[in-house]
């Protein structure tokens, strides 16, 4: 059988810098693990536009949509803001999204107990967090139509357009139910049924799935509203949090902060199986590219690393092996190696991007 392929779409800012790590570590577990992956490389964003006029070319997409997985480092910068908005970077982005229909946005928040410092909350109410949010990621209020400015009377208006229909609603329930019976069993979903239309149809379609096909994993609904104190409140109460793409967009930044870093942060992008059985799949850092460090190697590139776990999890079926990453990150940050946007109140000298490389490899190769 031929080797798993993954497309790799470094971007702009610190992408670049964060993916050489994570090649090293694909590396690794090509030399180490027998775990060899078929790599191939390409632009997306501003590179990408600096090139071909573009964010992202069609013979880019195409590629996208043959590979096994896409894992992306960053796009866009100030350098791009100016551009007509049809040709931004984040459009590169956003069209990946959109036609390998990825509907399903995997945000785990994990707060490591060497950082649970450096979270805005108390220790006791983070240490120890692991909660998942699924975010519905291709239709909602960022896709609906009618949209866009129009004037009425003398005046601007700006209209966008919540829409959700029934199979749109049912197939990212299905995705966080699933995710739930590898977890911890539990799913609250999330809307404003209490004042939107299609918040009542979130609901109720969730239900109707959860009745018919997972009536074994517990379910609770809530506001979204209300979902966001909670998780200020008590954020461990939550296992998995399934939710529109607003509501979804919102919340996932506001757990990212409870774990104190946006360095930290992996997330997934899922769509309906291939042939092979694997999932439309693209794997990115939450954070952005970061072009006030660009170059300057003190970008974190732990949550690029633990991109790469999450592709592993879920795109190849190695659960054990992203277990073992996500431990080697573990204890590097446990025996006190720390990137610049990891050092606290007290400083400290801090490692450079590839040091921190360095030390995750060092730890994945004492686990074997």
């Amino acid at each position: 059988m031929s080797n798993p392929s993954l497309l790799i779409l470094a971007g702009d800012g610190i992408g670049p810098e964060v993916m050489a790590e994570v090649k090293r570590i694909i590396t690794w577990y090509g030399d180490k693990r027998d775990m060899p992956f078929d790599i191939s490389e390409d632009l997306v964003g501003g590179c990408a536009y600096d090139k071909h006029g573009t964010p992202l070319t069609d013979e880019t997409m195409a590629k996208a949509q043959e590979v096994d997985a896409v894992l992306l480092g960053a796009v866009g910068g100030p350098k791009y803001d100016d551009l007509d908005f049809s040709v931004k970077p984040e459009r590169g982005l956003l069209r990946l999204r959109k036609e390998m229909d990825l509907f399903s946005n995997l945000r785990p928040a994990q707060c490591f107990d060497a950082l649970a410092d450096f979270s805005s909350l108390k220790r006791e109410i983070v240490a120890g967090l692991d909660i998942m949010i699924v975010r519905e990621l291709t239709s909602g209020v960022y896709f609906g139509e009618p949209r866009g400015i129009h004037m009425e009377g003398n005046e601007r208006v700006g209209i966008n357009t919540q829409r959700y229909t029934e199979s749109e609603i049912a197939r990212v329930a299905r995705s966080a139910f699933e995710l739930a019976r590898r977890r911890s069993n539990k799913v609250c979903s999330m809307e404003k049924a209490n004042v939107m239309e299609s918040g009542v149809l979130w609901r109720q379609v969730v239900t109707e799935i959860h009745e018919k096909e997972y009536a074994d994993v517990q379910l609770s609904h809530m506001y979204a509203d209300n979902g966001a104190m909670q998780l200020v409140r008590n954020p461990k109460q939550f296992d998995v949090i399934v939710t529109d793409n607003l509501f979804g967009d919102l919340l996932s930044d506001a757990a990212a902060m409870l774990t104190g870093s946006l360095g930290m942060l992996p997330s997934a992008s899922l769509g309906l199986p291939m042939a092979n059985g694997r999932p439309k799949a693209l794997y990115e850092p939450v954070h952005g590219s970061a072009p006030d460090i660009t170059g300057q190697g003190k970008a974190n590139p732990i949550a690029c690393i633990l991109s790469f776990a999450m592709a592993l999890r879920y795109s190849f079926d190695a659960g054990a092996e992203a277990d073992r990453l996500e431990a080697a990150v573990e204890q590097v940050l446990a025996d006190g190696a720390r990137t610049a946007d990891l050092l606290g109140p007290d400083g400290g000298s801090p490692i450079s991007t590839t040091q921190m490389g360095d030390a995750i490899l060092a730890a994945l190769d004492a686990s074997l």
